[in-house]
């Protein structure tokens, strides 16, 4: 018995992935648990597991190759009889192998011929159930090699491409193939850009109280090891003030809405070659230090590419903060599903009015990004009060 091995779904929107490294070859014996390849998506290098035993009696997608749809068939594992006698098998390239020149003449649909190429089997002694006898895809007795992802994508409309330029000539350039990740970025933006309406608030914050209170809270805090960031604590006041405005957590779905419970803030974390939003998971019922102990974990596990799925599917809503970067304001783009994403800016000193007189203060550009088919802008608006509120005024942020 063979058993077939697949490019696995490694997160809910997962639809290819790189196929980096096998760490096995034909014939050789694997057991459950066995690590046997890496795979590379867009959030980082995952381990594919065994969960069978037996020995390894084909590799039909290379290392290297990328772009390799869920679902399709990578590898076969003998079992029994076949394990026993360890098959001697040819490792395959990625592309489907031509059929056997005496398989020619059999009246079958070119899907067939192509997927029995794929999977080593004989057209020869099967009825075809097809118009004139023909042998089509369901004779050959085998599941559907497309995830129902798959069929969808397959059967949905395709939007036209961007234009793409090469580099005006003359100029010195020096032109580098993009990473899984950075093809994936570039995709999922350009969508959101093209199919998600969205609008634009921004709030400007007095920072100043905050700042103080994270001085005084992480001196108490450095004898267990704990150091609160600004980040941390804008964190817990968007968890309260979606908590309080609950129509901004929501997710549109074509002719439902989504409305969630929990506050799950995605967070974005800079990490070479591209960008990734670890979840902090219902933020809004987690203390000042969880929060900053499990931002810190996840940040490093970003950057040391050991993020498990766990760690990045989901989030109801996200956060980008690019203060420390000095930056006066942004506009950040929607990360689909989700209907909000809050965009931080760097706090600057500035005259501002402080108990009804002119004086310095720390104020900081806090802009959100809406998609307007499942937020109104009254609500939004609600939202913003909300979290400035919690900003200015940070003693309700641990109370």
């Amino acid at each position: 018995m063979a058993v077939e091995l697949t490019m696995p779904a490694l997160s809910p929107t997962m639809e290819k992935g790189t196929l980096a490294r096998w760490l096995v070859k034909a014939r050789d014996r694997i057991k459950p648990g066995d690590i046997i390849a890496e795979i590379e998506t867009d959030k980082a290098t995952m381990d594919y597991e065994a969960t069978e035993g037996g020995v390894i009696a084909s590799i039909l997608v290379p290392e290297g190759s990328e772009d390799v749809p869920v679902g399709t068939v990578i590898a076969t594992v003998a079992q029994g009889a076949e394990a026993v006698a360890a098959p001697v098998l040819e490792t395959v390239s990625a592309a489907p192998k031509a059929p056997a020149l005496d398989e020619r003449d059999i009246n079958a649909t070119p899907l067939a011929r192509r997927i029995a190429a794929v999977r080593g089997l004989s057209l020869s002694g099967i009825t075809g159930s097809g118009p004139r006898g023909r042998i089509v895809k369901a004779d050959l007795g085998l599941p559907s090699l497309l995830t129902p992802a798959a069929v969808i994508a397959a059967n949905a409309p395709v939007a036209a491409a961007a234009p793409v330029y090469d580099p005006p000539a003359g100029v010195p350039v020096d032109t580098v193939k993009l990473t899984g990740m950075r093809k994936t970025i570039a995709r999922r933006l350009t969508e959101s850009k093209q199919t998600v309406p969205h609008f634009y608030l921004t709030a400007r914050c007095n920072i100043d109280a905050l700042n103080r209170l994270r001085t005084e809270l992480n001196a108490s805090l450095s004898a267990r090891g704990v150091k609160l960031s600004v980040n941390d604590m804008l964190i817990k006041a968007m968890a309260l003030a979606m908590a309080a405005v609950p129509d901004v957590n929501v997710q549109f779905g074509g002719d439902v809405l989504h409305r969630f419970s929990r506050v799950d803030i995605s967070m974005a974390v800079a990490i070479e070659g591209g960008l990734i939003t670890p979840v902090i998971k219902d933020a809004g019922a987690l203390s000042l230090s969880a929060i900053a102990q499990a931002s810190k974990a996840l940040a490093a596990k970003a950057r040391d590419g050991k993020l498990a799925p766990e760690d990045y599917q989901g989030g109801t809503a996200s956060i980008s903060n690019l203060g420390m970067f000095g930056i006066d304001e942004m506009f950040p783009v929607i990360n689909p599903p989700q209907a909000l994403i809050l965009g931080v800016a760097a706090g600057v000193e500035q005259p501002w009015k402080v108990d009804g007189a002119i004086a310095l203060a720390t104020i900081m550009a806090a802009t959100a990004s809406f998609d307007h088919r499942a937020i109104d802008g009254a609500t939004a608006a609600q939202f913003m009060a909300a979290f400035r509120d919690l900003v200015e005024d940070p003693m309700r942020i641990i109370c």
